[in-house]
């Protein structure tokens, strides 16, 4: 089982790494799915959101700081799951489904690794 935990962390690591870098690198493509609500420049957001996904990966990826890098990423997934997919499904949306729960899962995942950490 350690050798799975030592394999899930970098794992989980990567995949914030990678969909951070197309936040900053293809924002553009994404200012859609900022709520209108959200003050500011939605472009703003979508980079912001980039910036702390990769942060928490390097955060993963060294230790250092994991326990707040994880648990800010499991707040943010869960604000993306209660302000962007949830209204769409509740909206009749149901292909918003798969996103929500992606997002409540890795939420999930980013607070069982906040817990694990050390410091």
């Amino acid at each position: 089982m350690d050798m799975l935990g030592k394999l899930g962390r970098p794992l989980f690591a990567i995949v914030f790494a990678i969909f951070g870098l197309l936040h900053l690198a293809m924002g553009g493509n994404m200012t859609g799915a900022v709520p209108t609500w959200v003050p500011g420049p939605a472009i703003l957001w979508v980079y912001l959101t980039g910036v702390a996904m990769v942060a928490a990966a390097i955060s993963l990826f060294t230790g250092k700081q994991e326990k707040l890098g994880s648990g800010l990423l499991g707040v943010l997934l869960l604000i993306f799951a209660l302000t962007i997919q949830l209204p769409m499904v509740m909206g009749g949306d149901q292909a918003a489904m798969p996103s929500l729960l992606k997002d409540l899962a890795l939420a999930g995942a980013a607070f069982f690794f906040s817990a694990q950490a050390k410091g």
